[in-house]
């Protein structure tokens, strides 16, 4: 899979056509032309080909490699602009020109010079649409709305309604300039994004720091960040203390503090100090790469009411046009006294109203819109059907540790039993957890506080979703819940403890139990009560056992959660929830650390808090670039908006076009109110979906 910048493509039919022309190639697995920031996604072994399809289709349109630092705004589109306004403006002066002297030479020998004038102002302003309009009709590509203005237009200059031909003309202009100003704004917006990605990098090279870019940096390089430059690549501090910005990152206004050892990304801003930092990570592998690959590759994947529209435009142009020529052809047979130039002149108008340009932008600008202004919020959405997915979550269903906990883990008690003392229990725990990277084993070395002795350790073997068993100093320790317990058939009296707890047992003898305390997030309470307000179902999902777990759902507001689970009791769960209720949405919400099958096999998959994990960015439908939860609430607002503002341009544009096809037809509106149909609309719904980016 690989993208293409498009350059000139100008209208969001063109892009429309493309994608359906590229579509139909044996070579192509899978296409999507995106017209709102001019780039092309396509699966094909022969690009070559693609080129030459797109060249029969819309001959001005050329594909490049996209560029690392390409404009979303060019100059020549800008260009393009200014001479666009020109043209509006001379036709306006030409056509007020004519208004003011028709009626005084139209009925003398001087009456050429009306023609010369109109005919020069129309020209000015349709040449371009004109031309459009017989290349396609060359190529076998009638339909479209080109072809309805040439046709609307023309038939006006030969009823000799010449300055109705020309406004129509002018204001098809002036609403196609409009459209390309909001696209440029929805573009400006996707641009600024990007421009979080850091031009350069200072690496030190034997003694020396040399500027080079960041494409060109290795692992375990030194880079060099002062105060006010961006951090280019991924790392890890090993000189100096700042405070970073991550507000383009994580959309978070307080800036981060940082010290020796701690881990930054690339994209945050050093507001202070001077900072050394390791590299981890190459630029193509860090967090800031795959985000805005993630980005730019968002609104290739279609919502279903992107691809209706679509397929709508590709009927409904032929429907009007046949639907036109019958009303311009059948009253004056069927019914004595009508007359054609009437009833053409009506076809005309309901022709001009019906082009479906409103619809053909506005959709796609409105998801593009909505993508854009997650993203400034920090939740990355993967594409526009994720979207519109998130309007029907009814369940949002949660991991617990470091998801809706800090996942900070602290050993808060311990508890001997049997004849065993505190120092033991600890001191077997730290050695039988040595080697384990989870946030419970660390809290437990923590607390050890000693150095560990691995001399002493032997035959480690992890049983999964029950703890450790291990070799230490000749005697079997068994560390890990209640289960393993029973399942190690170890008698113990205390089976439900308050809180996360591991037990442990020496030679088959239970030893006692360390009790491990988590705290909320701040917001946690908060995210589970906003979900409530709107009426969407909180469900927790937890490896700790009844008693814990309950705990931390009263505290939550949670009424359903499911405790002493493993993995894959996780995804059993989730595959309940989607078979009980195939209408409804289910959205997963985990920390992207191990939830990468359960985020996969839910109908949304929201990685919390995931800004630096692969395995979330890559498997998740929506990545949350924070630790919080109610991000969640504010995805599904940022949805609800962006298809609330998508269907209101679709209600009003089609109301509205039916509203004056109606009065077309009766003869009521004529081509002025015509242009206030289609292009009135089309621009209207333009500004409206452009809203939707101030979420």
């Amino acid at each position: 899979m690989k993208k293409y910048q498009l350059k000139n493509i100008d209208c969001a039919n063109c892009a429309a056509k493309i994608e359906s022309g590229v579509a139909k190639l044996q070579e192509v697995k899978f296409v999507s032309v995106n017209f709102a920031n001019s780039t092309m996604t396509v699966d094909t072994d022969n690009i070559e080909k693609v080129k030459s399809r797109i060249k029969e289709l819309e001959p001005e349109v050329e594909v490049h490699n996209l560029g690392t630092n390409r404009d979303l705004v060019s100059k020549g589109e800008l260009e393009e602009n200014k001479i666009q306004i020109l043209k509006a403006v001379s036709a306006l002066t030409l056509l007020i020109i004519g208004l003011i002297f028709e009626k005084e030479i139209h009925a003398t020998p001087y009456y050429i010079a009306e023609y010369a004038v109109f005919i020069t102002a129309y020209l000015i302003v349709g040449w371009k649409v004109l031309a459009s309009a017989v290349r396609n009709i060359v190529r076998g590509q009638v339909f479209n709305e080109h072809f309805l203005m040439s046709v609307a237009t023309i038939g006006a200059i030969a009823l000799h309604e010449m300055p109705e031909a020309i406004a129509v003309m002018l204001f098809y202009v002036v609403g196609e300039l409009f459209q390309d100003i909001a696209v440029n704004r929805s573009r400006k917006s996707i641009k600024s994004l990007l421009e979080i990605k850091p031009d350069y990098a200072n690496v030190k090279l034997n003694g020396d720091v040399k500027k080079v870019s960041p494409e060109e940096v290795l692992i375990g390089d030194e880079i060099v960040v002062k105060a006010g430059e961006k951090i280019p690549l991924d790392g890890k501090i090993l000189e100096g203390n700042s405070f970073l910005d991550t507000s383009a990152l994580t959309g978070e206004s307080v800036p981060r503090k940082v010290n020796i050892n701690d881990d930054v990304l690339a994209g945050m801003i050093n507001q202070s100090g001077l900072l050394t930092i390791k590299v981890t990570r190459t630029f193509g592998e860090s967090s800031i790469s795959k985000i805005l690959e993630l980005v730019e590759n968002a609104t290739s994947k279609k919502a279903e009411t992107e691809k209706f529209i679509t397929t709508f435009a590709k009927y409904y142009t032929p429907v009007v046009v046949f639907g036109a020529l019958f009303l311009a052809v059948l009253p004056p047979l069927l019914f004595p006294g009508q007359l054609f130039s009437d009833w053409i002149y009506r076809a005309l108008v309901v022709l001009v109203i019906s082009c479906p340009c409103a619809l053909v932008i506005s959709i796609p600008l409105g998801y593009f819109g909505g993508i854009g202004g997650a993203s400034k919020k920090g939740i990355l959405v993967k594409g526009s059907n994720f979207l519109d997915a998130l309007t029907q979550v009814k369940t949002v269903v949660f991991d617990k540790t470091g998801t809706l906990t800090k996942g900070e883990f602290k050993v808060s008690e311990i508890v001997p039993s049997n004849g065993f003392s505190k120092e033991q229990i600890i001191d077997y725990a730290a050695h039988a957890e040595a080697n384990s990277n989870h946030p419970i084993a660390k809290s437990i070395l923590e607390a050890y506080k000693s150095k560990i002795d691995n001399s002493r350790i032997n035959d480690v073997s992890e049983i999964s979703g029950h703890g450790i068993k291990v070799n230490i100093d000749g005697k079997i320790i068994f560390a890990g819940n209640d289960k393993l317990l029973h399942k190690e058939k170890i008698e113990h009296k205390i089976c439900d403890v308050e809180g996360t707890v591991v037990h442990i047992a020496v030679d088959m003898e239970y030893a006692g139990y360390i009790i491990i305390s988590d705290s909320l997030k701040d917001d946690s309470i908060a995210a589970i009560s906003s979900l409530n307000e709107k009426k969407i179902n909180t469900i927790m999902l937890t490896g700790d056992n009844k008693s814990a777990a309950d705990i931390y759902a009263k505290k939550l507001g949670i009424n359903r959660y499911y405790y002493e689970l493993l993995p894959e009791d996780k995804v059993e769960h989730i595959e309940k929830l989607l078979s009980s209720d195939n209408k409804n949405k289910v959205a997963f919400v985990g920390d992207g650390i191990n939830d990468a099958p359960v985020l996969a096999r839910a109908d949304v998959g929201i990685a919390m808090g995931a800004l630096g994990s692969d395995a979330a960015i890559e498997t998740a439908d929506v990545v949350l670039m924070t630790d919080s939860p109610s991000k969640v609430s504010e995805a599904i607002d940022v949805a609800i908006k962006t298809r609330k503002i998508v269907w209101q341009n679709i209600l009003f544009a089609l109301g509205v076009k039916s509203i004056f096809i109606v009065l077309g037809i009766f003869g009521i509106a004529t081509m002025w109110e015509a242009v206030f149909g289609d292009m009135g609309v089309a621009v209207l719904a333009i500004l409206n979906a452009t809203r939707v980016l101030k979420n």
